[in-house]
């Protein structure tokens, strides 16, 4: 296509992914309650991969063997994640479980200094105080101490920053689409090798319908087409925007959460869920947006979205 034409895209598809994401969670938990973790995340990662490496077919020519060890590491990186995070989700709801997967965002600064040592400036350590405020209101229950579901989700947000930096470490020079398909076929094999060490194939449950249709959302929607939609609009948006947008992910589980499964919401939630939201953005954009200037003449362009 065009590059006016994928700019004009880029949003909606940046939008669009945030959405599948953050309708995944209440999809997830519903789901849960027949699939073993470990089988779940196995089929769904062997489906990401097996798409996305048919998707991505023109790729193939650029493989070389060290695709194989460097897709282990941040394949890894993503097994503990979405394990820890599917744990964490059956002892918590999907709302408060979306929300505080978000605070793996504020994390990745301060992570980073110890891989790459790059001190965080003002920004992170803001997002860092206005997030753990957050986590306190979101987390803490009227007697004063936290779920096991609850600090599960927050040690998922670790391993999805971890593995944002371990991203940043092997991928340069690497075709981007290729080493996820490789990241998503060794986060398969190592749920296979734990679904099949510790749970029951759930053969009698694959033959329900619905459960059908979830994993196929799951496999397909939430784990190859927002994946493609997120790298294509990143590549046609400016990162302070795609940022943005995508921080949405955890609003968008809230909303579903709450529509779709019930989650009670308090003010104290929502509170919670507001300082968290303004420390994801504030830690990936630094409010970029909100110091830029029109050059002197120029005229507001009515056209652009808000």
């Amino acid at each position: 296509m065009r590059p006016e034409v994928m700019r004009k895209l880029a949003k909606p598809m940046l939008f669009l992914a945030a959405f599948i994401w953050g309708s995944s969670f209440f999809i997830m938990k519903n789901t849960l309650d027949v699939m073993p973790t470990f089988f779940l995340l196995a089929i769904r990662f062997t489906a990401g991969a097996v798409l996305l490496a048919l998707v991505c077919w023109r790729k193939w020519k650029h493989f070389t063997i060290d695709y194989l060890w460097r897709g282990a590491i941040i394949g890894g990186f993503l097994f503990l994640a979405y394990s820890v995070q599917t744990f964490g989700l059956a002892g918590t709801t999907p709302s408060k479980n979306a929300f505080l997967t978000a605070v793996y965002c504020v994390i990745v600064p301060f992570l980073y200094w110890l891989a790459a040592h790059k001190r965080p400036d003002r920004f992170n350590i803001l997002a860092a105080l206005l997030c753990v405020t957050g986590v306190g209101l979101v987390s803490l229950t009227d007697a004063l101490t936290v779920t096991w579901g609850d600090v599960l989700t927050l040690i998922c947000a670790v391993f999805y920053a971890s593995h944002i930096v371990a991203v940043a470490k092997v991928s340069p020079e690497k075709d981007i689409y290729l080493l996820t398909v490789f990241q998503f076929a060794f986060a398969a094999l190592y749920a296979w090798i734990c679904g099949l060490a510790t749970e029951q194939f759930p053969a009698q449950a694959l033959t329900r319908t619905d459960v059908l249709l979830s994993m196929a959302y799951l496999c397909v929607m939430a784990t190859t087409v927002a994946l493609l939609f997120q790298n294509v609009g990143q590549v046609w948006s400016d990162p302070a925007s795609a940022s943005v947008i995508l921080s949405l992910e955890s609003v968008f589980g809230v909303l579903c959460s709450v529509v779709f499964y019930g989650d009670p919401v308090t003010a104290r939630l929502l509170c919670g869920f507001g300082l968290i939201f303004v420390a994801v953005v504030c830690s990936e954009t630094k409010f970029e947006f909100l110091r830029r200037k029109k050059p002197a003449g120029e005229e507001p362009d009515c056209r652009q979205p808000l």
